[in-house]
């Protein structure tokens, strides 16, 4: 946490302790303000729910610090997968993939696909390796409303209802993950974000070599 200032760091360190506790803490990342808890602990994930007022139908993304992750979230990890994660991540790229059984059903909605990414930013990343286990990495807003990209932002629309909100200025992204799927045969694009469809198509393109084609 070298690169982190020193107010940062403390409160880092904080949001570790509260996660360990089963706490819910909102933090800053390359695209907007995220809301999290460990993603294994299931009764925090359903705080989770409730503070955003999100459907449980509705599954939750997963932030990871590197890829030795994996194993706890997914598996297996296609190909074209692993050749996007070594093109995009760490960014602003998030993968559908098969979900692991060690992950709480709750995180996925019942579902057997996950949602994983590594951010390009210290503070998530440090607050994962504190932790020792991936988190849960939505958005820290009430849905269907604006994602925040200010600590600000994130605490008009969470209020009290979190433990802790890690104020590190505006996101340099500003822009949500874009989602792409990559547990069907052509990899498919579920959310346009910071990463343009071109750019996602021509590295599906670049890895099938001809094999296979991105939708």
């Amino acid at each position: 946490m070298s690169n982190l200032s020193r107010q940062i760091t403390l409160q880092v360190d904080r949001a570790i302790e509260i996660l360990k506790s089963g706490g819910v803490v909102v933090y800053p990342t390359d695209t907007v303000y995220g809301l999290g808890c460990s993603a294994l602990n299931s009764e925090a994930v359903e705080r989770i729910y409730k503070v955003k007022q999100r459907p449980h139908h509705l599954p939750l993304p997963v932030l990871l610090a590197d890829v030795s992750q994996l194993d706890v979230v997914v598996a297996p990890v296609p190909g074209v997968a692993q050749f996007l994660m070594r093109r995009f991540w760490p960014g602003g790229l998030t993968l559908v993939l098969p979900k692991a059984a060690s992950l709480p059903a709750i995180v996925t909605a019942g579902s057997d696909k996950v949602a994983i990414r590594i951010p390009s930013h210290a503070v998530p990343l440090a607050i994962i390796r504190g932790l020792g286990s991936p988190i849960i990495g939505t958005s820290a807003n009430i849905s269907d409303k604006p994602s925040p990209v200010t600590a600000e932002e994130a605490e008009q629309q969470l209020g009290k209802q979190v433990d802790l909100i890690i104020d590190a200025g505006r996101c340099p992204g500003g822009i949500e993950s874009t989602i792409v799927d990559v547990t069907v045969e052509t990899p498919v694009i579920l959310r346009a974000g910071i990463i343009s469809e071109g750019e996602i198509k021509r590295a599906c393109q670049e890895y099938a070599k001809g094999v296979s084609k991105c939708a």
